[in-house]
């Protein structure tokens, strides 16, 4: 199963709306076939490790991450192709809570007199899917706030572009791989003029949100880029010239209801989800990052801390009142110089 697993984490960032899954066949203690689920509309891990097995499938264990789905999706369903390759146990890390699912596949296996094994390293692989899990279960996003500060709580440093090193940016980047979307608010796009993209390791482009209640993001800003994957959301009734030049630019502007002086986040993560983002990178600053912890909508949250002391002269990394937080299931780790603690936030 832990080599499932590690299959299995190949997938993030490239299978929503559906689940990262892996799959391993084992017959008399050797793997005879493996896979992971690469891409939605993809065969499923499940499919792609029988095939791998050919005949040795027969009489063999099939360890998955996740029930196999007992459906017609994209795919045919995972618990057909198991049974016809004549599989005699499955073992599951936990099940799919999808309510196409959600126990179906099990008792279709059970039925059929495949012998299973339920809740092997289920905590593991339901940690790997919690964006999926969420979205089962509010249809919202998983959101990861992402800040870098200094040792006394800054995040800007006269004279400094970043606080942090390469190694932590590298880490950053690779979190951009892994999630479908980044996200900002219209006050970092002004300062700072991000692209947003991956560039400082080998991985594909997240979507590229701007929430921008008054359509002020140039039309040139390198977040719109060139590609189609920028999203703006504006509140209802925006200033039309300026929403125009962003589509002309090639933005997608979505208008939400204000809330708060600015535009509804439930409502853009709302929208997100319906179109299948299941995770979202909040690379914000104090503002937003605030409002975001205020209103619980951060699922989870990483402080990269350089070895730096800034003073008043840098900015207060959470802007406005905010009531104490105490991170779950936290780690600390170092990222070259930095120094990283990434936790659970509570939810409300």
């Amino acid at each position: 199963m832990r080599r499932a697993l590690s299959l299995a984490r190949r997938g993030l960032g490239r299978t929503s709306p559906n689940p990262t899954v892996g799959s391993v066949v084992v017959r008399d203690d050797q793997i005879v076939g493996e896979g992971w689920h690469q891409r939605a509309g993809e065969p499923h891990a499940e499919i792609i490790a029988i095939e791998r097995a050919g005949h040795a499938a027969r009489g063999a264990t099939l360890y998955a991450t996740l029930e196999p789905c007992a459906h017609v999706g994209r795919t045919p369903p995972c618990v057909d192709a198991i049974l016809a390759a004549g599989v005699s146990r499955v073992v599951v890390a936990t099940r799919d809570p999808d309510p196409r699912v959600d126990g179906r596949g099990i008792a279709q296996l059970q039925a059929a007199g495949v012998e299973l094994t339920e809740g092997v390293l289920g905590e593991e692989s339901r940690a790997l899917n919690r964006p999926f899990f969420k979205h089962v279960r509010a249809r919202l996003p998983w959101v990861t706030l992402k800040l870098a500060l200094s040792l006394d709580g800054r995040v800007t440093a006269p004279g400094r572009r970043y606080l942090t090193g390469a190694a932590a940016r590298r880490h950053v980047h690779r979190m951009r791989d892994h999630s479908d979307a980044v996200l900002v608010g219209i006050g970092t796009v002004l300062a700072d003029d991000p692209q947003l993209t991956v560039r400082d390791v080998r991985g594909r482009d997240p979507l590229r949100i701007v929430l921008d209640a008054e359509a002020r993001t140039p039309s040139a800003a390198r977040v719109i880029g060139n590609d189609g994957r920028a999203v703006v959301f504006v509140r209802e009734g925006a200033d039309g010239g300026r929403t125009r030049a962003l589509r002309d630019a090639g933005a997608r502007v979505v208008e939400i209801p204000r809330a708060d002086g600015g535009v509804d986040i439930r409502a853009a993560l709302a929208w997100l989800d319906a179109h299948d983002v299941r995770s979202v990178l909040v690379e914000a600053g104090p503002t937003l990052a605030a409002a975001l912890l205020r209103a619980a909508f951060v699922d989870e949250a990483l402080f990269l801390y350089a070895p730096l002391v800034v003073g008043d002269a840098g900015l207060p990394a959470l802007g406005g009142k905010l009531d104490a937080i105490a991170l779950r299931e936290s780690r600390v780790f170092r990222l070259g110089d930095d120094v990283a603690v990434q936790g659970l936030v509570p939810p409300d």
